[in-house]
């Protein structure tokens, strides 16, 4: 699949982060916003006409400034706008063109990228005309949008979607039930010594300076007979950008793994703990619906330490609630202690994501389930759940039919996928679980 990254890049106070939020609420995979995934705005996800898309909210362009914010700022712009496919060039219709917004032109066009010029904060159709002060940029002709109120939005939708590259396999074809495993972290935990220890060779460089792979690297092989691909994840491509921008290029290219992969790896470092940004690569993982296991390496520093193994134990079980059905294990890349336990740990958590329960099985719990613990009546309205199909896999996902759909609250949906769990396990994997209305016959 092709990675499809759309930066939006522009001058500060535009509206770039309203634009952020308004693509992200639009999305249609993802109806739940897990805990720690979304307290940097950073990066997001959303879906269009089948087609799943990275969305990055970058900093405001102000070029000339020499303190370090401004410098950062600047450098992770460069580095998104590599990165993407498409650059959304964000402006406002209130200020009009500005000499900040000629500059910022002229760095995208010498980019070579694919660059849509949209105007925000242009709320009605009369404020239309502004737009044309715009056209002198070069690019081609600017679309009028309001962030703040949806209006415009779905023509960008489709104006993004006509604009992506063919959504074709890159590479070779895929072998037949081909397991693709990201592995994904945060830099120097130890990815690529970890994948180096599992295939015996030196396949990918490994220093103790962070950001040293510059290219995801795949990796085909076989585990009993079943073809897997491993992509490892850790990346710079210029050593110059390593020293302020390291967290920042990691999380990118791990989203655009998590995306190709089936089950995401997330290597945890064992000697300095568990991060916000190890939770929020986890919390990545679970919108993307790919199977996730917890991987703490460096553990040979820990062997025989029951209290450090204890203490990174509740750790794991207290940062990763939003994902308690990730199976964890503790490694030594450096080792290779315990690796052995990883591959069908990987395969285990594959076959669930592909798992599928038949219908008269799962209306089995749910008549156990309803009768132990019944949806509450809301205002006065009884709820009723008839029956329940799993008619998706990968992940696995219920649709519950009811007669008040709506009514149904958060904590019922978690205690019916506990229930499922409980009796299917489905470890590894995430699960979704829906409501529906089932129609009175003659509707």
């Amino acid at each position: 699949m092709s990675e499809n990254i759309i930066a939006i890049v522009g001058r500060p106070n535009v509206g770039k982060s309203t634009l952020f939020n308004r693509l992200t609420s639009a999305r249609t995979a993802i109806e739940e916003k897990m805990p720690g995934v979304t307290r940097d705005r950073l990066y997001g996800l959303f879906d269009w006409r089948g087609r799943n898309m990275v969305v990055i909210d970058t900093g405001g362009i102000t070029f000339g400034g020499d303190d370090q914010i401004t410098t950062q700022v600047q450098k992770q712009v460069n580095l998104a706008v590599e990165e993407a496919q498409i650059i959304i060039f964000l402006l406002d219709g209130r200020e009009g063109l500005t000499a900040l917004d000629e500059e910022i032109a002229e760095m995208l066009r010498r980019s070579g990228k694919t660059v849509i010029p949209v105007i925000n904060k242009l709320d009605t159709l009369a404020r239309e005309d502004e737009r044309y002060g715009f056209f002198g940029l070069g690019f081609n002709e600017p679309l009028a949008v309001s962030a703040a109120h949806g209006r415009g939005i779905g023509d960008l939708l489709d104006l993004i979607f006509d604009n992506l590259p063919p959504g074709a396999e890159e590479g070779r074809p895929d072998p037949e039930g081909l397991v693709k495993i990201a592995v994904i972290g945060r830099p120097n935990v130890g990815k690529s010594s970890l994948i180096n220890s599992l295939l015996g060779k030196e396949r990918v460089v490994v220093s103790r300076e962070p950001g040293t792979t510059r290219e995801a690297v795949d990796t085909y092989l076989s585990y009993n007979d079943q073809p897997c691909l491993i992509i490892d994840t850790a990346g710079i491509r210029r050593k110059s950008k390593v020293k302020d921008a390291v967290e920042y290029y990691s999380v990118l290219r791990s989203l655009k793994a998590v995306q190709r992969a089936d089950v995401a790896l997330l290597i945890l470092d064992g000697e300095s703990g568990i991060t916000e940004q190890d939770q929020k690569l986890a919390g990545y993982v679970v919108e993307t619906g790919k199977g996730l296991i917890l991987v703490v390496n460096k553990w040979d520093l820990f062997k025989g330490d029951e209290n450090s193994r204890l203490s990174i134990l509740n750790e794991l079980k207290r940062k990763f609630s939003f994902a308690s059905y990730a199976p964890h294990i503790f490694v030594s890349a450096l080792s290779g202690w315990r690796l052995d336990r990883l591959f069908p740990l990987v395969m285990q958590t594959w076959q669930e994501q592909h798992k599928r329960i038949s219908t008269a099985l799962l209306n089995e719990l749910l008549e156990d389930a309803l009768t132990v613990n019944p949806p509450p009546p809301v205002k006065g309205k009884r709820v009723r759940i008839y029956y329940a199909p799993q008619p998706e896999v990968k992940p696995p996902r219920f649709v519950f039919f009811a007669n008040e759909p709506e009514l149904i609250h958060f904590s019922y949906r978690r205690y019916l996928e506990n229930r499922i769990r409980e009796a299917f396990s489905f470890a590894g994997t995430p699960i979704e679980v829906k409501f529906k209305r089932r129609e009175r016959r003659g509707e």
